[in-house]
């Protein structure tokens, strides 16, 4: 591992200081003057050389992670990614995104006119001009709970109960941020959904993860966890689990829910994915343990990211479901409109249905794909028409293999994004959804093959 002595040359340019400093790595990476797998200057350091703050740095660093150009490792530094990869040379659009864990929204898009066109008859059409109930407007919670009675297997969902949000994301803030405070403990999976970092980061928890097992989080370690930290909340992600893609079973449902009720602790359940599970999987946490589950969902994954739509059903206990009332007043007021109407008149002329049959058939051809392409180096997928793929294989190999995409134009996760604990799982998610057509996740799919042969075969040589 080398340790770069890399100083950007940002003289004489004008534009803010750590956008001088992005672009001239970006420069240096393509020219061959920053080499991939080098370490970059500590923020410290590069900041005594060039006379700046090190918080201009730690931002310029930022921005080039976002971009692609470098991997942050805590505890290790930042390293170079690889060349090619720079947005100052990579115009918007071309890149194939493997990254970003959303449907295909062509489906979507094919009948957005024609939901826009029905929303000018909708008799409640002046509340895109209005504020919402602080819990959403009634149309919309009564489309939601009619979702999730029919495709979560949450019977007991009801347009009372339901709060809707601004997306899944907001969902699972208040959910978390309702009940635990700076410095508390939150139990989750060991890797986990990258989002879930950013919102521990922002309210101050500590996230703790749980080793898992083939068939997911291991109920004996979730046991010593919550009795060495005294943490009372555990978030879950219990169908096509992000990264990692496992469904807990049955049997492992009824262990944790055992645990949670002895233990105490409140579970966030966050099932996102269940429309892309198969039949037979399990009810979700909010039936099994109703007296303890927050549920958690979102249309963004099921039918199209920009409906920024999400939906909490709370445990039935009024106090809980009254605090989560509070908390979604407190950091928006109301949610808003437009998305939900849109999802109201798909539930009410059957349009969802449609649009959903239409992503999980894309799905389906899109996960065929990765099983054909990538073959044995998938972990076994517990879904025909999952949107993510997992890769187990070390975290060098991991970063290895992002590199040599990302010099192909082909952007996968950052392999370090999900982890809480790198000593107990590390390897590689690849996304499916985001790329624009069929066609194009077919190339990403072979690059990312193409890449991770190049990679075994350097190793095998010693050169690595």
């Amino acid at each position: 591992m080398v340790q770069s002595e890399w100083v950007p040359q940002i003289a004489g340019q004008g534009g803010p200081l750590w956008r001088r400093i992005v672009d001239a790595l970006g420069a240096d990476i393509r020219n061959g003057a920053a080499v991939a797998g080098d370490r970059l200057p500590p923020h410290r350091d590069l900041a005594y050389r060039l006379g700046i703050g090190v918080g201009t740095i730690g931002k310029a660093y930022a921005e080039a992670e976002r971009l692609g150009l470098v991997t942050s490792h805590v505890g290790r530094g930042t390293f170079i990614a690889g060349r090619g990869a720079p947005a100052t040379v990579r115009a918007p659009g071309l890149a194939i995104d493997m990254a970003l864990n959303i449907p295909p929204i062509a489906p979507a898009l094919a009948v957005l006119g024609e939901a826009l066109s029905a929303l000018r008859l909708r008799p409640d059409l002046d509340a895109l001009a209005d504020y919402s109930p602080t819990p959403g407007l009634e149309a919309v919670r009564r489309a939601g709970a009619e979702w999730l009675r029919g495709h979560g297997r949450t019977e007991r969902a009801s347009p009372e109960r339901l709060i809707q949000t601004n997306g899944g994301q907001q969902a699972l803030m208040l959910a978390v941020s309702s009940f635990a405070g700076p410095g508390d403990t939150v139990l989750c999976d060991a890797a986990t959904y990258p989002g879930n970092r950013v919102m521990a980061r922002h309210g101050g928890w500590r996230l703790r993860g749980v080793p898992s097992d083939v068939r997911g989080m291991e109920p004996e370690a979730l046991n010593r966890a919550a009795a060495e930290t005294g943490a009372r909340l555990v978030i879950l992600i219990p169908t096509l689990q992000n990264p990692t893609g496992i469904t807990l079973d049955a049997e492992r449902r009824a262990e944790i829910v055992d645990i949670a009720r002895a233990r105490d602790l409140t579970i966030v359940e966050d099932d996102i994915y269940r429309v892309f599970g198969r039949p037979q999987d399990p009810p979700p946490f909010a039936m099994l343990a109703p007296e303890r589950t927050i549920l958690t969902t979102s249309l963004s994954k099921a039918l199209a990211p920009g409906l920024r739509l999400g939906f909490i059903l709370p445990p039935e206990d009024d106090a809980v479901h009254a605090r989560l009332l509070l908390a979604a007043q407190a950091s928006g007021y109301c949610p808003p409109a437009a998305g939900g109407l849109i999802f109201a008149q798909w539930m009410e002329d059957g349009t969802a249905d449609r649009v959903l049959a239409g992503v999980r058939a894309e799905a389906a051809l899109r996960h065929r794909m990765a099983r054909d392409i990538l073959g044995a180096a998938l972990a076994a997928p517990h879904s025909d028409h999952a949107m993510h793929v997992w890769l187990p294989m070390s975290a060098e190999r991991a970063n290895r293999v992002r590199a040599r995409a990302l010099q192909e134009n082909v952007e996968v996760t950052p392999p370090e994004a999900p982890f809480i604990d790198l000593a107990m799982i590390d390897g590689l998610r690849v996304c499916l959804g985001a790329a624009h057509d069929a066609e194009r996740c077919e190339q990403g799919l072979r690059v990312v093959k193409a890449a991770l042969e190049e990679v075994a075969f350097v190793e095998a040589r010693g050169i690595i």
